[in-house]
């Protein structure tokens, strides 16, 4: 295929670099990939193209879902947002809406992210610290007051009591004469990678599954313009995993969420379409760019020959990404704002659906509105002055990129494979598998930091002596705690209390009879039975799960 002309030239160019002072230094990626000093042709097969490559929104959709890429539809701009309390989130959303947000996305506090009342004993001291706190029905429609449902877009990172939440959500829906099929957005409802990486979990492993396959299968009747999961890789990468990892076990969970879909009986094609993914945006530029082309490969091959899925949008991945709130620091917090853009473009060049970038300030404390506007100018300003969404794909033939894409999908297949060789993705989380091959990878990145094998900046290496750090700081009010527990107080006090008690009793029943817990989870919701009282029932009927220890 090559010329004998073009194989002297490449030999005489290796031999220049080989006896050079550079030939002495190792270089690899963030992940530990070793990088070569020169990409060239013969690094991948160009008589693969269509079958591994292709045009722009043709199957396997390594460049993209959509032909057209960003001139048929910019990617939406969802800054997440969340803190104090339901008022005080409130108008955040209304300011972020006004400065050009074009869709919503709700962090929510620990408590609620747990499972707990405002009220509960243990949550004292954490109520709309890291999040908006929500507790009932009359919460999430304080949340949403002033916001039509019907009109915008909306994202909820939660998982444990996601069903709830969600159930919460329909029936603010359901207040507003906003029809369910009308509604659009994205539930995380993640629980696998809890156990992974995040360790936000209530249930054991498998009924935790089952709550969530009930979701699915709700959503794909009821509300079918809702992604009822979103398949999280970024909690795993914030843990310390590789790329390749990251891409791997988000994978590997997505098709675990299938499976069981499948084994309730339920058509590929009546749910694939809805299902999303979220993947972290890192900082080592041109990898990133490649884990997400190699994602859609995958993904989309898996689909269609492993799951025989028959409709083309069941062999789309569309994902969300967020950047790297890991890579953030409080030394410098304004090189912050260049990371975040950096890691913001490999998202857009990777073709990522939608956006949050992450603010200068969240290392240390909630994002100030100053820093959140600025966040969200990052996206606007790659949107409309860069120019990278002119054209699709725009880095598709690189040879460098094109290899990292072939590389990353080679490991992240054989990844696959060792999680099929434990038992799946169940029987690896409890041997501790992810946790391990996690713990192993972020202990290698810390050590190449610690030898200066890796930097910094700010942190290792051009430190800057008596730093003055001169950042506003959100700091929410611990009247925001008491206000919130007063009015959860008068709100159990003002309830039907004998339908509060028959609809928990009925989510009791449903847990154990196996039926589909949507529909009763909804009607506890319409009657103010409380977040913490669902979960409660729940515990009852499923348990609690207890990590096992992995040296």
């Amino acid at each position: 295929m090559f010329s004998e002309e073009y194989k002297r030239a490449k030999e005489s160019f290796q031999h220049k670099l080989e006896s050079s002072k550079a030939a002495e230094k190792k270089y690899t990626t963030v992940s530990g990939e070793i990088i070569k000093p020169f990409y060239s042709p013969d690094d991948y097969p160009a008589d693969e193209f269509l079958e591994q490559i292709n045009f722009p929104g043709e199957f396997p959709f390594t460049r993209g879902i959509h032909s057209t890429g960003y001139r048929g539809k910019i990617w939406t701009m969802r800054q997440f947002a969340g803190f104090g309390s339901p008022e005080d989130t409130n108008k955040r959303f209304k300011y972020l809406l006004d400065h050009g947000q074009t869709g919503l996305s709700v962090a929510f506090d620990l408590p609620t992210l747990m499972g707990y009342d405002s009220d509960a004993a243990i949550s004292k001291g954490e109520v709309g610290i890291c999040g908006v706190a929500i507790s009932s029905l009359d919460d999430m429609e304080t949340l949403f007051k002033g916001i039509s449902l019907e009109k915008v877009s909306t994202s909820m990172t939660i998982n444990s009591p996601a069903a709830i939440i969600f159930a919460f959500y329909l029936a603010v829906a359901e207040k507003q004469g906003v029809a369910f099929d009308k509604l659009r957005g994205t539930l995380q409802n993640d629980i696998i990678k809890e156990y992974i990486a995040q360790k936000e979990y209530i249930f054991p492993p498998r009924p935790s599954m089952r709550i969530i396959t009930d979701m699915i299968e709700f959503c794909s009747m009821e509300v079918p313009q809702w992604n009822p999961i979103s398949v999280s890789g970024y909690h795993i990468r914030e843990a310390g995993s590789t790329a390749a990892q990251e891409l791997a076990f988000t994978l590997a969970d997505g098709f675990a969420y299938i499976e069981a879909c499948l084994e309730r009986g339920m058509d590929i094609d009546s749910f694939a379409p809805r299902l999303s993914f979220f993947f972290n945006s890192h900082l080592e530029f041109f990898e990133e760019v490649a884990k997400f082309r190699a994602a859609r490969r995958i993904y989309a091959k898996r689909m269609k020959e492993k799951y025989k899925a028959k409709n083309p949008r069941s062999w789309w991945m569309r994902f969300h990404t967020q950047t790297a709130g890991c890579t953030l620091t409080a030394q410098q917090p304004e090189n912050n704002i260049i990371r975040t853009a950096l890691q913001a473009l490999a998202a857009v060049l990777g073709g990522t659906q939608s956006l949050h970038t992450n603010s200068m300030d969240e290392t240390l404390a909630l994002p100030s509105e100053k820093a959140v506007k600025i966040a969200l100018r990052t996206q606007q300003l790659l949107a409309y002055e860069s120019g990278v969404a002119n054209t699709v794909d725009p880095l598709g033939g690189s040879y460098y990129v094109e290899t990292l894409t072939n590389q990353i999908e080679e490991k992240a297949n054989e990844i696959f494979d060792e999680i099929e060789s434990l038992g799946g993705v169940i029987n690896a989380i409890e041997s501790g598998y992810f946790q391990k091959e996690i713990a192993d990878a972020a202990y290698r990145y810390q050590k190449e930091l610690e030898k200066k094998e890796k930097y910094i900046v700010g942190v290792n290496e051009f430190i800057e002596e008596n730093e003055n750090l001169e950042i506003p700081i959100l700091q929410v009010s611990r009247e925001v705690e008491l206000n919130h527990r007063n009015k959860l107080s008068e709100l159990k006090q003002s309830r039907n209390k004998l339908m509060v008690d028959s609809c928990i009793e009925e989510i009791g029943i449903a847990a154990k009879d196996g039926k589909n817990l949507m529909p009763v989870l909804l009607k506890a919701a319409r009657n103010y039975v409380t977040l913490g009282e669902m979960v409660e029932e729940l515990k009852k009927q499923f348990g609690i799960y207890e990590e096992s220890v992995v040296f």
